[in-house]
């Protein structure tokens, strides 16, 4: 019995090791996501949810529509049209988030005079 015990123990403690870490899983793809509705920003400071709404374009994806609800600075509140660079699952793409800032990186406007 104590054995047993011993053996599940070890196989909890190993396992996820075993398994890999869980985050966006498999490679992470890098896009673009079209900002086509979200959240008013609240009165408030600090992070605070936002519900967005958008499509994302990337390697393996097109046209893909995307929902989400994330924590947010209230001073990098987004913007409908902004274009913002994400990294999402390319087993699913609906797993994503926004890509970590590069040095003065700022949103981009989408320019839909601009189309390919």
């Amino acid at each position: 019995m104590i054995v047993l015990v011993l053996l599940g123990s070890l196989a909890l403690l190993i396992g996820p090791r075993l398994m890999g870490r869980r985050g966006l899983g498999g490679e992470p793809a890098h896009g673009t996501l079209l900002i086509t509705s979200l959240s008013p920003k609240p009165d408030a400071d600090g992070e605070q949810f936002v519900t967005i709404s958008g499509v994302m374009n990337g390697p393996t994806v097109n046209e893909h529509p995307v929902y989400a609800r994330l924590a947010v600075d209230v001073n990098a509140w987004p913007s409908m049209g902004d274009l913002m660079p994400v990294v999402y699952s390319t087993k699913n793409p609906d797993n994503w988030r926004f890509a970590p800032p590069e040095q003065g990186q700022q949103p981009q406007r989408f320019d839909p005079t601009r189309l390919y």
